[in-house]
């Protein structure tokens, strides 16, 4: 699995921190998503779809590992 995250798209919801706080974190700065894991370890899976699922914005997606 591979994570990505659009900061121009993110408005800072949260719900992505709140879902898989080992792959996704919050700037200090400006509120948007930091992405801790792009190819986070399979048991965060459920977290991450559960993130990208619940994104207000659309600025999540996961690519699924060929093979």
């Amino acid at each position: 699995m591979r994570v990505n995250a659009d900061r121009d798209v993110c408005i800072g919801s949260g719900q992505c921190v709140l879902s898989e706080p080992r792959v996704f974190d919050q700037s200090d700065e400006d509120g948007l998503v930091l992405l801790l894991a792009a190819d986070p370890p399979a048991d965060t899976a459920e977290g991450v779809r559960r993130a990208v699922t619940l994104c207000p914005s659309g600025a999540l997606s996961v690519e699924d590992d060929e093979g």
